[in-house]
């Protein structure tokens, strides 16, 4: 039956005594006013979908402004209507939820993964300013989740494939359970409508004997608790479609093998009714060994509070018991939505508080999970997964994601105490790093001075903040074997000298040369060369006096072929150009990798041709002081659009199922083709990857190394040297 704004009303009255009537009146009025004429793709009047996503809004007992939000959460985007309109009208309250909706609506939470991780961003942020706007969007989406068959095809998969992904997880999370067995079950609809018809057509034809068994039960359940003097009220919970399907995939079994489809609900008044009831249950059927589970002691993350258990009821069927106090039961129902008790003086929930406060720590997350696919894998592990509680030695509850053990528990400790951990004594049993805890369990953390994080450890951990520590220290390190390795390089360059000349690298000189080069200091210059960015070869010029006279420049040009000259296939003429003069016998220099789109300058080198350096390469920096007359500017051919410049880069990241499949899906969406590849795997559970990429502009491979960089399992990203100087030295035709 369509909603109307008189049942709304009356349902709002029914949760909030001395709601403003005239205000719900007056939201609707405006609304139908301003979208007077419009119709929906169903063809009904477009008022019928405020007036929809309003009665939700009473359903799950949201406060009136949020009510009156819903009437009008359109009204800013599809009408002439304003936010001063609807300021001046119903007041900031309501103006600020509508105009955070409005904001909502234009986000595409399917797109790319980039996109995708920006626009939750921008939701999480309107979330931390007021839950409410959450609240009315789910009810938003419900609605049209309710009507989604008007849509075409695509659009239909579309929008069930975000509701089942984005949406029914946040109305899990924010413990609106009312809301998210509907999405779910909708979602399902629409993505596996052959299961769901299958499943659906499969409870209707054992409801009969289901609701025959459930009755029996809640007759004999009811006249014990009367028995005992526990006064409540027991009832039959239908399992939803979605869970049951989910059941059928996670156990690999069909509908005939799921024993728990029976369902009671027991509500009573107190804390003490509830395990009181939980002992008339188990008084009257047998419990089935380790199906307890405790919500009250131990709340989930959403805030959700019960006992379960599961029995062998009547006929020995296997029955599910939930037992839960009346405000429980609110909670479970509306979560958030339901708990909006603004007093007079402003100030809220302060289970409201605790939401926003995790939605915020969503959003405080260090550099290290900007980028898009770290967001989306954090926001896998933090927010849609399972949560464990266990405790510390004092007592403190500590919140985890499923599958957490000691490394987890260490770094949410603090940064010092992960880094040095070596295990862990749970309910006093020593454990290893790999121990997956369970909810109760008792956690000390045992560390040594010694111990340090190691590859393995981002194969253990669950918790994204704790792998990105772990990363932050396997880079921090990767640097000083770096450094380690260009201090080498240097050594084995300055002992092919003459004595006298390696007595030049004094402390005080190479600190000079670093310094000249723009490093803030010799270990910064060193790893530079560790790392591929830095020639020996600029260091021992800097640091030794050049006697004699150069090559003449007459010489040197005589190095350059003229435009047209002949040339050997393999040393094609690179698509630079010099004062418009182009055809140079020249190559890529090794140590900047000069792009398009990199501002280029060449030096002409005595008898190998001009080579071609980035403008703000450091090791020009010594010739162009020495050699001015040999610097010659330079900028790209653009006649040959489709060019292509081979590059290397070396990846090594922790090896696991499908890392190379994610890493070339990546590639191929920077619009980068790869020419070769290679791979090996280390007994430390790290992958080398090896690279040959065809690259067009300087800006795509930034952006490719960057987002490469950003995931959470990549330990290191370099560029290297071609090791097929001639493919790294002319374009290349894709």
């Amino acid at each position: 039956m369509p909603a109307t704004i008189e049942a709304i009303t009356q349902r709002v009255s029914g949760y909030w005594p001395g709601v403003d009537r005239q205000m719900l009146v007056g939201a609707y009025d405006f609304a139908a006013r301003m979208h007077e004429g419009q119709k929906r793709l169903s063809g009904e009047p477009y008022i019928s979908h405020p007036v929809e996503v309003g009665d939700i809004l009473a359903v799950v007992e949201s406060d009136p402004s949020a009510v009156a939000a819903g009437l009008l959460h359109d009204t800013i985007e599809d009408t002439p209507a304003t936010a001063d309109d609807i300021r001046e009208h119903f007041g900031p309250d309501v103006t600020r939820l509508v105009e955070g909706v409005t904001k909502l609506a234009k986000l595409d939470f399917a797109s790319r993964e980039e996109e995708q991780a920006r626009n939750l961003r921008k939701m999480f942020l309107a979330m931390a300013e007021d839950l409410r706007v959450i609240v009315i969007k789910l009810s938003d989406r419900l609605h049209n989740m309710r009507t989604l068959d008007a849509l075409p095809a695509e659009k239909r998969l579309h929008t069930a494939s975000e509701t089942l992904h984005i949406f029914a997880p946040l109305a899990h999370r924010l413990g609106v359970w009312r809301l998210k067995w509907e999405l779910e079950d909708l979602s399902l609809k629409w993505l596996e409508p052959g299961k769901y018809t299958e499943i659906a057509d499969a409870v209707g034809m054992s409801r009969e004997e289901r609701e025959r068994l459930v009755n029996r039960a809640i007759a004999q359940l009811q006249e014990r608790l009367s028995e005992a003097g526990i006064e409540g009220r027991v009832q039959g919970r239908p399992k939803h479609l979605y869970s049951i399907y989910n059941k059928m995939r996670q156990q690999q079994v069909d509908f005939s093998q799921i024993s728990d489809l029976n369902a009671l609900r027991v509500i009573v008044n107190s804390v003490p009714d509830c395990y009181a009831a939980l002992w008339v249950v188990h008084d009257l059927w047998v419990p089935i060994h380790e199906m307890f589970s405790d919500y009250i002691a131990k709340p989930k993350a959403n805030g959700y509070q019960s006992l379960h258990t599961k029995v062998l009821g009547p006929d020995g069927q296997v029955l599910e018991v939930q037992i839960r106090t009346e405000e429980m039961h609110r909670k479970a129902e509306y979560g958030v939505a339901a708990h909006w008790r603004y007093k007079e003086g402003g100030d809220g929930d302060p289970k409201v508080d605790e939401q926003v406060a995790f939605i915020r720590q969503l959003l405080e997350l260090d550099s290290d999970l900007t980028e898009g696919h770290e967001f989306m894998e954090m926001l896998r592990l933090d927010l849609f997964e399972d949560q464990v509680f266990v405790f510390t030695p004092k007592g403190d509850v500590i919140e985890l994601p499923a599958k957490s053990g000691p490394l987890d528990f260490a770094y949410r400790i603090h940064t010092e105490v992960g880094n040095h951990c070596v295990g862990a004594k749970v309910n006093g049993r020593r454990v290893g790093l790999d121990y997956q805890f369970k909810n109760g369990d008792i956690v000390e953390i045992i560390t040594s001075p010694q111990a340090e994080p190691t590859h393995n450890w981002l194969r253990i951990i669950q918790s994204s903040g704790a792998k990105s520590k772990v990363r932050r220290f396997l880079r921090a390190k990767a640097r000083d074997e770096n450094l380690t390795a260009g201090r080498e390089a240097l050594e084995r360059a300055l002992q092919r000298l003459q004595p006298a000349q390696r007595e030049r690298a004094t402390p005080d000189e190479l600190l000079r040369v670093a310094q000249h080069l723009s490093y803030p200091d010799t270990d910064s210059m060193l790893a530079a060369i560790g790392f591929g960015d830095l020639e020996t070869e600029t260091i021992i010029n800097h640091l030794l006096e050049e006697h004699g006279r150069p090559t003449s420049l007459v010489e040197a040009a005589q190095q350059l072929s003229l435009p047209g000259s002949p040339s050997k296939e393999s040393q094609r003429p690179l698509a630079v150009r010099a004062g418009g003069v182009s055809g140079f016998h020249s190559r890529l220099s090794k140590c900047c990798n000069p792009l398009p789109g990199d501002e280029i300058v060449g030096y002409i080198t005595r008898g190998k041709g001009l080579a071609i350096h980035r403008a703000d390469c450091k090791s020009l920096v010594y010739r162009a002081q020495r050699e001015p007359e040999r610097i010659v500017s330079l900028s790209w051919d653009s006649q040959d659009p489709d060019a292509t410049f081979t590059q290397d880069i070396e990846l090594v990241a922790v090896d696991r199922t499908g890392l190379f499949s994610h890493l070339t899906a990546i590639v191929a969406d920077a619009n980068i083709d790869i020419r070769a590849v290679s791979a090996h795997a280390e007994a430390n559970h790290l992958a080398h990857l090896h690279l040959t990429l065809a690259i067009r502009q300087r800006g795509d491979l930034d952006r490719l190394l960057a987002r490469l960089r950003s995931l959470i399992d990549v330990v290191s990203v370099r560029t290297l040297a071609s090791s097929h100087e001639h493919q790294n030295a002319h374009p290349a035709k894709t």
